[in-house]
């Protein structure tokens, strides 16, 4: 049994669903999120990644990846439905978002809840050399750092939160807060995208658990946990270079020529999912159309919807309706030939993603409630001319650093329907202005910077973060 001084654990692998004959697998990348922070740190660092492969059943062995050790965590039909499905992605994820919808509970999710997230620890306690840094990802696993830290008290443990945090009178209505709680509590470090949630955390620990807490520090047990925001970030350097390639910028000539040489283009990326805002946004995109703001042979919309979590119902409620809609804009102000809106729902690699950056004049990234949003820094990064315009949702936790962007409510049909009329007619010289300055933000706040940034202040003595100094 392989083990390793730094250890991740997230409730995914980053690995394909299927393994070539071969046993050979291939890092997952999708638009935002995880994998896309973490890959590149990973790639120069030694490391264990525990985590769950995508099917059901026995674990599979998959081999290792950029020499990052895949540790599988096997889960039955049932424990996906009721731990992934059920408490993480119909509990959890609706009320951290601002209960956009409404959140379930049932008890039988809690308990599997508790099961896989010990399941979780014993994998880590297995994978982490005797003093190693574990480092526990997001909401499907909040129980692990306490569970850990009884087995492997040896351990530094950090546990970061990608998706917001939601304020005290929502977390309130979760009928076992205090253990969820505890169970954050357990790591030395717990960190959020934004200062305002470590604020709630803060606030949270003190009404719920009555314990002396600040927004940076947390008494607990004895112990002192440390609490702070520690903004996500990409890999500035890599999408950059992808952008300049050759083949992507004759691939994003060619998607242009095949869009109808439009003037303008506005491009949306997000996973199929109801925090997103796609339906207002398509919804201003066609009030635009009939209002004559724009024009379909002169503009497009291409919105790529990366379906996910396709068994719960309400994605797939949401799916249905925006189909509806994608299909409604398309039958009213299409033409032969020349759709309102070219709808995607593939998935994407990242050479076409940066070719769909390239090609877009407008980015619309307009989550009602995002933890980050790390589609809108891709973008940035991709803009190697200093052109385009980024449209960004106030509630996407990337407004607190691309203040450049043009903000909006997305909650506001007519004030997002003014902004992209603004955007659209926006003068060159401001657009290049904007986007310099974001671009210049995030050279120096790319991905590296973030895990230094959050590794040093988990491990004081740098040992870990002395690694990441790689170019």
């Amino acid at each position: 049994m392989r083990q390793s001084s730094l250890v991740v654990v997230s409730n995914r692998l980053p690995v394909d669903d299927s393994v070539a004959p071969d046993g050979v697998c291939e890092w997952r990348r999708s638009p935002g999120g995880l994998v896309t922070a973490l890959h590149p740190l990973l790639q120069h660092m030694p490391a264990t990644w525990v985590g769950w492969a995508g099917g059901t059943g026995p674990a599979p062995t998959l081999a290792d990846i950029d020499g990052v050790h895949m540790h599988t965590v096997p889960l039955s039909h049932e424990d996906v439905q009721d731990h992934y499905e059920g408490f993480a992605n119909s509990t959890l994820w609706p009320l951290f978002h601002d209960a956009v919808e409404q959140p379930v509970y049932h008890r039988r999710w809690w308990e599997a809840y508790q099961r896989i997230n010990q399941r979780f620890a014993d994998a880590a306690a297995e994978a982490a050399e005797p003093g190693a840094v574990v480092w526990v990802q997001d909401y499907h696993l909040q129980l692990v750092p306490a569970l850990l830290r009884a087995q492997r008290p040896d351990l530094r443990i950090g546990f970061f939160l990608h998706v917001p945090f939601p304020p005290p009178e929502l977390f309130m209505q979760l009928p076992k807060r205090a253990e969820l709680l505890l169970g954050m509590l357990g790591a030395d470090l717990v960190g959020f995208q934004r200062a305002q949630a470590a604020h709630n955390f803060a606030q949270l620990a003190a009404k719920v658990l009555n314990v002396p807490a600040t927004d940076d520090q947390i008494s607990v047990d004895g112990r002192e946990v440390h609490v702070g925001a520690f903004p996500v970030s990409i890999d500035m350097a890599e999408m950059e270079a992808l952008a300049r390639r050759p083949d992507v910028v004759a691939r994003a000539q060619q998607l242009r020529h095949d869009l109808g040489n439009p003037q303008q283009v506005i491009l949306s990326v997000d996973r199929m999912d109801y925090t997103k805002g796609i339906e207002q946004r398509l919804k201003a995109y066609s009030e635009l159309i009939a209002d004559g703001h724009v024009k379909v042979r002169d503009t497009v919309l291409v919105q790529v919807a990366v379906p996910t979590r396709e068994r719960v119902g309400q994605y797939q409620i949401l799916r249905e309706r925006v189909e509806r809609e994608v299909g409604r804009i398309n039958g009213e102000f299409g033409r032969v030939g020349e759709p309102a809106i070219h709808y995607l729902t593939q998935h994407f690699d990242r050479a076409e993603l940066a070719a769909l950056y390239r090609v877009a004049d407008v980015m619309a990234v307009t989550p009602l409630r995002d933890g980050m949003n790390l589609v809108a820094k891709e973008y940035v990064a991709a803009r190697v001319d200093d052109d385009g315009i980024l449209v960004l949702s106030e509630f996407a936790g990337a407004a607190a650093e691309l203040s450049q962007a043009y903000l909006v409510n997305p909650h506001d049909l007519d004030g997002l329907k003014l902004t992209l009329i603004q955007a659209l007619r926006a003068e060159p010289a401001d657009g290049t202005n904007r986007m310099r300055a974001m671009r210049a933000h995030l050279r120096q706040h790319d991905i590296r910077a973030w895990a230094r940034d959050y590794l040093t202040t988990l491990d004081q003595t740098g040992s870990v973060a002395a690694r990441l100094t790689v170019g």
